[in-house]
């Protein structure tokens, strides 16, 4: 089954990070990031939205991307945050799953960020995602794939 990530990485590149990590390692799937043109709903059976938190929510525009999808798809969320303190994307998965996708689940670790009195300190977790966050996103499609 073709995968669709679409990805809204606009502060360090964290997420877009594990999206190309899992690009490279898988060929079913394709990138596209938000914004950048029609979202080619037709031949992907699996669409991941992938994003950074701010606020405590998920990219607006990644919000207004999911809440256009079509009945019948695979849904899946990624994610990176300055704190890894809970489930972010559990209000747009409702969102999905009203206009009858289903939800296959969600990871999301820790991204570099300066937001606000961040940036006075030189940001918070330097390095993230690091080489383990990004296996574990591959790990974690490949589970969805092995459902």
């Amino acid at each position: 089954m073709k995968t669709l990530i679409i990805c809204g990485s606009t502060h360090h590149g964290n997420t877009r990070k594990l999206c190309d990590a899992i690009a490279a390692a898988e060929p079913d799937v394709d990138l596209l990031e938000v914004g950048r043109g029609p979202i080619p709903w037709e031949g992907y059976g699996r669409v991941g939205f992938a994003s950074g938190v701010a606020f405590g929510k998920l990219y607006p525009a990644i919000t207004e991307a999911a809440q256009s999808i079509p009945a019948g798809k695979e849904v899946f969320f990624l994610y990176t945050c300055g704190k890894n303190s809970r489930d972010f994307s559990e209000q747009l998965a409702d969102a999905v799953k009203a206009r009858g996708c289903t939800v296959l689940g969600s990871y999301g670790c820790k991204g570099f960020d300066t937001y606000g009195p961040f940036k006075l300190i030189g940001g918070i977790n330097k390095g993230h995602p690091d080489q383990a966050e990004r296996d574990g996103a591959v790990a974690f499609y490949r589970g969805l794939k092995n459902d």
